[in-house]
């Protein structure tokens, strides 16, 4: 990911949104689905998206809730604050596409306790997941603005896909230095 992307991601993650965001945002998707795409590029998100989300969350699952405050030196992000900066990630990318509202994600990287961490990864990647699924195939070459240029809605959700690898390369490392192996790697 080029730094300008990184930059802009967070910057975006910074700014201030409006108060009538709701509080769970898996509750904005609430509508009746249409069927899961079995092929094209909305599956080939899907698929991608399912195996990130099993590695994430095994590997946030897997992370002992004591070392969820641990940072590899001062000043970068706590192993807490690196899986809320995905979760806040998957919600603040799928903003771009449609009409979804850009939620408040300023507070997420002070939830710190492992419970409230995991459910939080749960939900926004329900939400990134919902978010794909009732997006048509037709709507993914639809023109949006992010940060500042000129992209289209399929570009928001490789761009999720793409924070989501660069997060999991640092999750493992963060593992790694804890003791903990991935799961994935030992089935």
């Amino acid at each position: 990911m080029r730094l300008t992307s990184i930059a802009a991601i967070l910057i975006v993650l910074a700014m201030p949104l409006p108060a009538a965001v709701p509080a769970h945002p898996r509750e904005v998707r609430q509508t009746a689905s249409p069927s899961v795409p079995k092929t094209g590029v909305r599956a080939e998100l899907l698929h991608d998206l399912d195996d990130l989300q099993k590695k994430i969350v095994s590997l946030a699952l897997a992370m002992p809730a004591d070392r969820y405050s641990w940072r590899p030196v001062r000043g970068v992000r706590s192993v807490s604050e690196v899986y809320m900066h995905i979760a806040g990630g998957n919600y603040t990318l799928v903003s771009f596409v449609g009409d979804k509202p850009m939620l408040d994600t300023r507070s997420f990287e002070r939830v710190t306790e492992k419970p409230h961490v995991v459910e939080e990864l749960r939900r926004s990647f329900d939400f990134l997941r919902n978010a794909i699924v009732n997006t048509s195939d037709a709507d993914l070459d639809k023109p949006i603005r992010m940060f500042g240029n000129d992209s289209t809605e399929r570009a928001a959700f490789m761009m999720a896909l793409s924070h989501l690898h660069e997060h999991l390369g640092q999750s493992v490392a963060y593992a790694r230095m804890n003791g903990v192996v991935p799961p994935w790697s030992t089935e």
